[in-house]
């Protein structure tokens, strides 16, 4: 039975949804700090998002809740990983060729 009403899941598996596809497209943004994984974790993200739009009306509210615990660990944690990602980049390519440790 599919049953989608707009209650708190759909808000928060468009908020999942946009996260992970901030992940597909930073490999057209930012190709040099995109990682391959990031389509696995991306793809996973999307089918969560999915579940969530389509099965999340079977939720009860404490289950609703760690579901949105989850999801706020996730997103800034890709976040800061991103931004790591962007700062190594940048520390590393900004050596120039002749120094050395």
């Amino acid at each position: 039975m599919i049953n989608i009403i707009f209650e708190p899941n759909i808000l928060l598996a468009f908020f999942v949804s946009f996260g992970m596809l901030f992940l597909y497209f930073l490999r057209i943004v930012r190709p040099e700090i995109a990682r391959d994984q990031d389509i696995f974790f991306a793809t996973l993200g999307l089918l969560y998002s999915s579940i969530l739009i389509i099965h999340g009306w079977r939720l009860d509210p404490i289950l609703l809740f760690s579901q949105v615990l989850l999801a706020s660990i996730l997103l800034p944690t890709c976040w800061e990983n991103i931004r790591l990602r962007l700062i190594s980049y940048l520390f590393f390519n900004s050596r120039l060729p002749n120094q050395s440790d």
